[in-house]
């Protein structure tokens, strides 16, 4: 293998290496944003649930068919 050949397969494997980082780059970026809409939304529910706008199940009204 000539020392041409090894660099050519070295820039392949960085070309590679980095299409990797930038995939799970993409993937951490969406996850973070996620996990932001969860949290938002956790802390709607958590807040209904101290305001008692959540009645338990034992005292929510049963539904017409019942």
């Amino acid at each position: 293998m000539t020392s041409e050949e090894r660099l050519t397969d070295i820039e392949i494997a960085v070309a590679n290496l980095q299409k990797a980082v930038d995939d799970l780059n993409d993937v951490i970026i969406r996850q973070g944003k996620e996990i932001d809409t969860l949290i938002k939304e956790n802390k709607i529910l958590a807040s209904l649930i101290k305001d008692e706008s959540v009645k338990p199940l034992n005292e929510e009204t049963p539904p017409p068919h019942y």
